[in-house]
């Protein structure tokens, strides 16, 4: 009986341990990674756009919608289609609408979308390096105080389009 013994138990032991290889987990896909922590931590960027300029315009006001899964700041964004790109808000103070930079970036609740829209908070690229045509795309690097820097492209869309008919921008 222990000759059969030995050839007995390796048929068991090889689908016990096949068995077992089979409930682990394998690779992730490309789904599964997406909900690892690190990925929460994120920020997502969604519809990125920038407003046409009138010739010989000094700035352009650029439109995101940004998510971060964990508390964070835009702390900074940089292209070589402008000079400079400042991170402004918009207030109204006394009946009037008044726009800062936020030197220190734009708070990123965890969670939450925080929208950059005209007559709101927005970015301004200083001194486009050419006119803003529609229909064109200018890339542009975000960067954040926790997330890696993300390059975003940005659709230009014309005047009229998605744009209120006063702009705050129109006294730069």
């Amino acid at each position: 009986m222990s000759a059969r013994r030995p050839f007995f138990l390796a048929p068991v032991t090889a689908a016990l341990v096949l068995a077992l290889a089979a409930c682990q987990p394998g690779t992730p896909d490309a789904a599964e990674t997406s909900a690892t922590p690190d990925a929460a931590a994120g920020v997502t960027v969604s519809d990125a756009w920038i407003r046409e300029t009138p010739p010989n315009a000094g700035v352009a006001g650029g439109y995101l919608v940004l998510r971060s899964g964990s508390a964070d700041r835009l702390v900074a964004v940089e292209t070589p289609a402008a000079a400079s790109v400042e991170i402004h808000e918009m207030s109204h103070e006394g009946g009037m609408m008044r726009m800062r930079e936020l030197a220190d970036g734009l708070e990123l609740p965890a969670g939450s979308d925080v929208a950059l829209a005209p007559g709101g908070n927005h970015l301004m690229f200083i001194d486009p390096v050419e006119p803003v045509r529609a229909g064109q795309s200018i890339e542009a690097t975000l960067r954040f105080e926790h997330a890696p820097a993300q390059t975003v492209t940005f659709e230009v869309r014309p005047l009229a389009g998605d744009a209120p008919a006063h702009d705050a921008h129109s006294g730069h």
